[in-house]
């Protein structure tokens, strides 16, 4: 994504940013410690950020101590107010008298508030997503929770013995943030090492505590700006009933109940969060959907988080990009159409579901010659278009056939069998699979060679 990039000065540290787009300035204020360089890298977050990019200039930072940004310097106290000056000290550096301030929630939501509470001429509208003023229960707040259920839940997660691969050993993050992908390995594995190269243990443990006990409800009656709170109704991890407060007392805050449990932006039915947010920002829904008719093809690259470790960054970045070589050009051999990348795998689309398969043969052969083992898979069905992503079930579906391929295999379903059956196309009865996430059971077929 093109635009700039730079740091920003505030009270004795630099503040990583990155600003892509054009419109109205939407400045993201993250609901976790990820790294804005890192967001690319997984398929569903790098999806919702393309979306919401579309709505305007869409700027990001690293909170200090996360990424690029400066470490939290020895023996200085970390605040929600030292925070919100590091937010407010990125639109200085971008020259943006008023922003939109988009909030991705939980306790990280105290930053926003606390920047629309004493900087009201600079918030020109607030986005608040799964948030809240007040994570610890209170006296007069029962909406909260226990303060020891919050304080075991942010040590055992930022312990970095703990194993991606174990969600039993305490707390689930994952389970919590984003129920819908947790028995998503893929995501799971991301999440837990996205989150150690982001940031280090003690930085974690220092900027979670700050927010988690931190409690900004005085500050609500202080905020101006047009504001829409937004909350899943099932979740866990942020109450529906801390977003009903929020929107109690902000004066004239619009409050929509989503349906779902994810407290994470980029799991569960992004496109109705979106649709919302869009409304709110243009006054219009949706406007860019259309639905057609395509043939989506996954791509990834088998076993890449193995190989990737075994061969080190400089090498494997030369196998990822004679990779993407090979993918581009088959697909511009078969007619395909580039929708995104997911890191090590390609998602395109095809009029054609003949071509398709062709191309996803095509794909997996000449990856292989040139020693990278690559998977496919395919389905044919409506899909909605927002400029040149794709979304909808036809899009999880091929996602899902992909991932049940064998190295070396293209697998489609029964629908792009059925489609190409007048072709010499030929395929072998893989039998009927479940899809995480997909309803019935699908039968599936393998290329033959």
């Amino acid at each position: 994504m093109e635009g700039v990039s730079g740091y920003a000065r505030s009270e004795g540290g630099h503040i990583a940013y990155r600003a892509a787009g054009e419109g109205t300035d939407i400045l993201r204020v993250a609901g976790n410690l990820i790294a804005v360089g890192l967001l690319d890298e997984e398929p569903h977050a790098a999806r919702y950020l393309r979306r919401l990019g579309s709505l305007g200039r869409l700027i990001q930072y690293d909170l200090r101590g996360v990424g690029q940004s400066d470490p939290v310097e020895s023996g200085r106290d970390l605040s929600v107010e030292l925070l919100a000056s590091d937010a407010r000290a990125v639109l200085d550096a971008l020259h943006v008298d008023r922003a939109v301030v988009l909030c991705e929630g939980g306790s990280f939501a105290s930053i926003a508030l606390t920047l629309a509470a004493n900087a009201p001429e600079r918030v020109q509208a607030l986005v608040l997503i799964n948030a809240t003023a007040r994570t610890i229960a209170a006296d007069d707040y029962p909406e909260g929770h226990p303060a020891e259920r919050i304080e075991r839940f942010v040590t055992e997660n930022i312990d970095p013995d703990r194993k991606w691969v174990d969600p039993e050993a305490g707390a689930d993050d994952v389970d919590l943030t984003a129920p819908s992908l947790a028995r998503d390995d893929t995501f799971r594995q991301w999440w837990v090492e996205a989150g150690r190269k982001s940031a280090s243990p003690a930085t974690a443990l220092a900027l979670l505590g700050v927010v988690v006990r931190s409690d900004v409800r005085a500050a609500l009656a202080r905020i101006t700006a047009p504001t829409l709170v937004l909350h899943t109704r099932r979740n866990v991890m942020t109450p529906v009933t801390q977003g009903r407060f929020l929107a109690d007392h902000i004066e004239g805050a619009r409050f929509v109940a989503l349906p779902g449990a994810d407290q994470s932006v980029w799991s569960g039915d992004t496109d109705r969060l979106l649709d919302e947010v869009e409304e709110f920002l243009t006054g219009r829904r949706g406007g860019s959907t259309e639905r057609v008719l395509a043939t989506v093809l996954f791509t990834d690259i088998v076993d890449s988080t193995r190989r990737a470790a075994e061969l080190g960054d400089g090498a494997w970045r030369t196998v990822l990009e004679t990779h993407d070589a090979v993918i581009r050009r088959e697909l511009a051999r078969y007619g395909g159409r580039e929708v995104n990348t997911t890191g090590d795998g390609f998602v395109a689309a095809f009029e054609s579901p003949t071509q398709a398969v062709r191309s996803a043969s095509a794909i997996v052969n000449a990856s292989s010659g040139a020693g990278i083992d690559v998977r496919a898979g395919l389905h044919t069905g409506e899909c909605e278009r927002r400029g040149d992503d794709l979304a909808g079930l036809a899009v999880h579906i091929a996602a899902r056939v992909a991932a049940a391929a064998h190295p070396g295999e293209v697998l489609v379903s029964r629908t792009v069998r059925d489609l190409v059956g007048g072709s010499e196309l030929r395929f072998t009865d893989r039998g009927e699979h479940e899809l995480k996430g997909i309803p019935e059971r699908w039968q599936l077929f393998a290329l033959n060679p």
